[in-house]
């Protein structure tokens, strides 16, 4: 990392500049294009960058904050450039749930943390060749979790069945898990 105003340099700068536990503003920043970096967000939620896994969860959380989801990917954002990812799923994955109350609150990987609402919804799509659940919740922006096989499990076993489909309960909303079988 040579030039501290480009690259990884950059976009680690722009995201300490936000205050507390906030997130920087990335949906105000409209910087060029700068190219592509070689990250890669795997599909089981590891972090790679030039091949190898980003060891350090403090830079893994560092770069999420500054992630952004726009037409043609995923983009690492700061005030002054853009530096497109591959991400191979989604770039988050909910990996621990707790109930308060009647909120369903999820953990990411990243440590951000979300309650299922009306605006943070769950969505389970089915692969219609083998069947598979694919559970998801949104957490910011464009920016959503896949949420983690045991988390669904441990959905499953609250829901309730309600016309043939089975349902969890959040922030006043009902989420469909899918229909019973």
């Amino acid at each position: 990392m040579d030039n501290p105003k480009s690259g990884l340099n950059a976009v680690a700068v722009a995201a300490k500049q936000a205050p507390g536990k906030g997130l920087p503003p990335v949906h105000l920043w409209h910087p060029e294009h700068c190219g592509d970096i070689d990250i890669v967000i795997r599909a089981d939620g590891v972090w790679m960058h030039e091949g190898s896994p980003i060891g350090r969860k403090e830079l893994v959380r560092l770069f999420s904050t500054v992630l952004r989801k726009e037409p043609d990917g995923y983009h690492l954002v700061t005030p002054v450039e853009k530096l497109k990812i591959t991400v191979e799923d989604l770039p988050l994955r909910a990996v621990a749930m707790r109930r308060e109350g009647d909120a369903l609150i999820f953990t990411t990987d990243v440590g951000d943390e979300v309650t299922a609402s009306e605006a943070d919804a769950i969505v389970v799509e089915t692969d219609p060749a083998t069947g598979e659940p694919a559970p998801r919740i949104h957490v910011r922006r464009d920016l959503w979790a896949r949420i983690a096989r045991s988390v669904f499990y441990e959905m499953v076993e609250m829901a309730r069945e309600v016309d043939g489909r089975l349902v969890v309960r959040s922030g006043g909303q009902v989420f469909s898990l899918g229909a019973v079988t």
